[in-house]
């Protein structure tokens, strides 16, 4: 049994190994190897491998592989572009323009992938090139795209809420229900921040954009059909409970396949592609996943759960004064670390506290992944913002980091909203799963 202080020295010597460059795997099982050499002995050390194993025998995470083949499969059908164009016909009428297509091409897209960064991939290429011919602030244009896509974990079926699950036995489901409505919120409030800008200062969005035929917008809603019919399945099958969230995942990719045929885009490459994808981001999740595990038992050997309990009781902060400790710490965190490192470096530590506080867990990995959303647009680590700069592939990252600001501050506006009300998560799941 270890206290507070050695916990304390392990998390620290946690960030200090993160800040030397280490792969943040490696890192997590540097300090598990560490802490059950010192105080648990060689039978801890070893039971690596059956700890291994037992993690990654969690149905749930699963899902992760075929959420991530899903979005593989929809970019190269071609569904991305239709999207886009789709939405571009109805909402270039909002002051603002296309800029906001990118906001709603980034949400709906993120309904259906689960990651922020193959979003801001996938949005960064459809995107970049319509606005190549047209009079919109460049920084702003990069700034919406990476806003956007900062979307693809809080919307479900973001991969970072099955993770969060996953590692503290909180309900998949409830985290999908909890995560809808500040979704929502969050994309409106994006597009108010472009709103905003355009009426402000209208020479950073000079583009006055010509509306086609209503016939022909009418004719090209069928391509929104595609990916909403896709996110009803998943969410439907799940709050019916008809499947679970694996067996929702796996029905998601067979009805991608023939939309892939229907648009001419299903071969045998196509697959060899997706799959190829799927492993590479499955195997790089999934590692730094089960030795977060590993940690997680040898944590939990040494009694630093019920450690960090009784120092969160006896400190005697309210949950509020807790929440905003917490979200300085990960503002600050941010800076530096992105989504996945944050998110399972620091669940194993803060889930006890939060849990003795009263916190619910629920409404706490909404808040958490909000938070680790900003670390993607927070300079000078965030992994959307060096995406969309490898696509575009002209200019300088710098011009990426000024067209995050106004969104980041929309963001720390949505991290104040999901403290003052926090039914905002909490009343679907309610709703949904009872009491």
């Amino acid at each position: 049994m270890i206290g507070v202080t050695e916990a304390s020295i392990g998390f620290l010597l946690l960030i200090a190994f993160l800040f030397l460059g280490l792969h943040v795997a490696v890192a997590m099982f540097l300090i598990a190897l560490l802490g059950a050499a010192l105080y648990l002995g060689p039978p801890l050390v070893a039971a690596f491998g059956t700890q291994l194993w037992g993690a990654m025998e969690d149905y749930v995470l699963l899902s992760i592989p075929l959420y991530i083949l899903l979005g593989e499969i929809l970019v190269r059908s071609g569904s991305t572009d239709r999207l886009y164009r789709s939405l571009a016909d109805w909402l270039n009428i909002l002051p603002g323009g296309l800029l906001h297509t990118n906001i709603g091409a980034s949400a709906v897209f993120s309904a259906v992938s689960g990651s922020s960064v193959a979003t801001a991939a996938t949005i960064s290429t459809v995107a970049l090139p319509s606005f190549r011919k047209r009079r919109y602030d460049t920084r702003l244009v990069l700034g919406s795209i990476a806003a956007g896509a900062s979307l693809g974990n809080l919307i479900p079926p973001g991969i970072a809420l099955i993770v969060y699950g996953a590692m503290t036995n909180t309900s998949v489901g409830q985290l999908y229900a909890a995560a809808v409505v500040p979704g929502i919120v969050m994309t409106v409030l994006f597009m108010g921040t472009i709103i905003l800008i355009a009426l402000v200062k209208p020479d950073l969005v000079r583009q006055k954009e010509v509306a086609d035929p209503l016939r022909e917008r009418l004719k090209r809603l069928v391509d929104l059909m595609p990916p909403l019919v896709i996110f009803g399945i998943i969410m439907g099958s799940i709050y019916t409970g008809w499947a679970t969230v694996t067996e929702s995942a796996a029905l998601a990719v067979v009805v991608a396949l023939p939309i892939a045929a229907i648009y001419g885009r299903l071969s045998i490459r196509m697959l060899h592609e997706c799959f190829i994808a799927t492993a590479n981001l499955t195997a790089m999740s999934l590692l730094i996943l089960a030795v977060a595990f590993y940690l997680n038992f040898v944590m939990g050997l040494l009694g630093v759960t019920p450690a960090l309990g009784a120092f969160a009781t006896s400190i005697g902060a309210s949950p509020l004064e807790l929440i905003i400790a917490l979200t300085i710490f990960y503002l600050l965190l941010g800076i530096f670390f992105e989504t996945l490192p944050m998110l399972v470096g620091t669940v194993p530590v803060v889930f006890p506290v939060i849990v003795a506080a009263g916190i619910d867990p629920v409404w706490f990995g909404v808040f958490i992944v909000l938070m680790c959303e900003i670390s993607l647009i927070s300079p000078p680590v965030g992994m959307t913002l060096y995406v969309i700069q490898a696509v575009r592939r002209e200019g300088t990252i710098a011009e990426v980091f000024q067209g995050t600001v106004p969104f980041f501050i929309a963001m720390v506006v949505m991290t104040a909203l999901l403290i003052a009300f926090p039914e905002m998560a909490l009343w679907l799941p309610r709703i949904s799963f009872g009491p």
